[in-house]
């Protein structure tokens, strides 16, 4: 071995270290997924905060019901969706599989499953807003179901990329803690 002050090994050039310098692709994977994972999480929380102003507002009184109406009955189990979120932050530093995976199941129950919900539940009044142009709750001047779909649209996507890359992350975890194992 060579060091930096003294003499090269014979026979090489310095040209066979590129080998060494090398990220592992599941590394790369890594790093690159976090940071996605990162955004929409920070993009969840966002819209939590939302949701947990609308409920907050109504509960407490600070506004009329006529400028904010009453939260539906899908955004109260959607104020859980905080938790799968928060496993989610706890899992990333230090690449924990277990939170990451409950995390994932956590996003389904408590994020997909009310948004769903909330989607079926304000379907008849958004029948009748399209057919007869009719609405009864208001969000700020708006029609409160065409905002609660707005943010339905926003948070379906979210949450299912965030599931998505979730699960190759997971993916990607897996495979190196199966090459640590069998070393």
């Amino acid at each position: 071995m060579a060091s930096r002050a003294g003499p090269r090994v014979e026979g090489t050039d310095g040209s066979d270290y590129q080998h060494r310098e090398r990220v592992a692709s599941h590394y790369q994977i890594s790093v690159a997924l976090k940071s996605e994972i990162r955004k929409l999480n920070m993009v969840h929380v966002a819209l939590w905060v939302l949701v947990l102003a609308q409920v907050a507002v109504s509960q407490l009184n600070l506004l009329s019901h006529k400028v904010v109406a009453s939260p539906y009955q899908w955004e109260y189990p959607y104020l859980l969706s905080i938790i799968p979120t928060m496993l989610n932050f706890m899992a990333l530093p230090k690449n924990t599989i277990g939170y990451l995976a409950v995390s994932m199941i956590g996003a389904g129950l408590f994020c997909v499953a009310p948004i769903i919900y909330g989607a079926m539940e304000m379907f008849p009044v958004a029948q009748q807003l399209y057919r007869h142009g009719k609405a009864y709750r208001f969000i700020f001047g708006f029609s409160a179901v065409s905002v609660l779909y707005l943010f339905i649209v926003v948070a379906v996507q979210v949450h299912a990329w965030q599931i998505y890359y979730s699960k190759k992350l997971l993916d990607a975890w897996f495979t190196t803690t199966q090459d640590k194992k069998k070393k």
